[in-house]
């Protein structure tokens, strides 16, 4: 961050803070001298209000720019934790603040309001429920901005939006998908972007028993190879899944630069490996059907019937 913004940042609210203090710390001689010593009980108060909140603001902005310099592999830190931040110091001059107006008088008046409190928080359960969920997920950081992401089943897309009580997200498609923090914390959530942002992924290819599974596992890995989307280390590779009736079925698997290319890199690995198939003149692994002229046993008369043969 450059010495300009972080100057930005901090000028207004360390500005205020002094301000403030100063004022607190002064106010008495200086009503003193221009006569107005009734006065000092409001002033009093009024300074000291405003330089708890002045010292919260420039608190906030330390706290968020530490946070920024501090995030793991240079990735954004989530708005939500610096925003948590912020309006727990904000609570805390509050709280202060009404201390100090109202004194021993404060512990009772959160007494007496303690049923409209409750009716409050029961009204706004489902909305206190995915603030709560915001929280965690702020601190605990299972994704950041930026990430791809699953969500349960078939919910996929970038985290461009952590918020107190949804998450949006960008699909594939250029739609936001916007959903409750709540829902989010109980279902399966698999990040694409972390720890690394490459990752293994795999197709299955069904090959013909006419080739030998050695030619087959070299066939296919050299194909993977040649394509430029993957990544070249680790190399691409096959492992043989099982033993079927039309085949043997092999799993090839190759390294994802990131998730934004997966689509890109599973058509370019298919079309490899369909043109070497073709070139190494491979039969298909499908059954091939043949009409044959026969006999019905249980008639005398002639009768087409189909037969598959592999």
């Amino acid at each position: 961050m450059k010495a300009r913004e972080l100057l930005d940042r901090l000028l207004a609210p360390a500005a205020a803070s002094v301000g403030c203090v100063v004022v607190y710390l002064t106010h008495p001689r200086a009503l003193e001298a221009i006569g107005f010593e009734s006065h000092g009980q409001v002033i009093l108060t009024l300074s000291g209000a405003a330089s708890l909140f002045s010292s919260a603001w420039l608190c906030g902005r330390l706290v968020g720019l530490a946070l920024e310099r501090s995030g793991p592999n240079r990735r954004r830190v989530p708005k939500l934790l610096q925003e948590l931040v912020s309006v727990a110091l904000f609570i805390a001059a509050s709280i202060a603040t009404v201390i100090l107006v109202l004194g021993q008088s404060f512990s009772g008046a959160l007494a007496s309001s303690g049923l409209v409190i409750a009716v409050f928080g029961f009204a706004i359960r489902n909305v206190l429920a995915d603030v709560f969920s915001g929280i965690a997920l702020g601190l605990e950081a299972p994704y950041r901005i930026g990430d791809w992401v699953e969500i349960g089943s078939n919910v996929k897309g970038r985290v461009v939006e952590i918020g107190w009580r949804t998450t949006r997200l960008l699909t594939r498609d250029s739609t936001y998908t916007i959903l409750p923090n709540s829902q989010i914390a109980q279902q399966k959530l698999t990040n694409y972007s972390a720890p690394q942002r490459h990752y293994r992924r795999q197709v299955e290819i069904l090959v013909n028993h006419e080739i030998s599974a050695s030619q087959a596992k070299a066939i296919l890995s050299n194909a993977a190879a040649q394509v430029p989307l993957v990544l070249r280390a680790p190399a691409p590779d096959a492992r043989i899944l099982a033993h079927e009736p039309k085949g043997i079925r092999y799993a090839v698997r190759f390294w994802v630069p990131n998730y934004a290319e997966d689509i890109d890199c599973v058509d370019a690995i298919l079309q490899a490996i369909d043109q070497a198939l073709r070139d190494n003149d491979l039969p298909p692994p499908y059954d091939r059907v043949r009409l044959i002229r026969g006999t019905v046993a249980t008639s005398a008369r002639e009768s087409d019937r189909i037969e598959c043969v592999g």
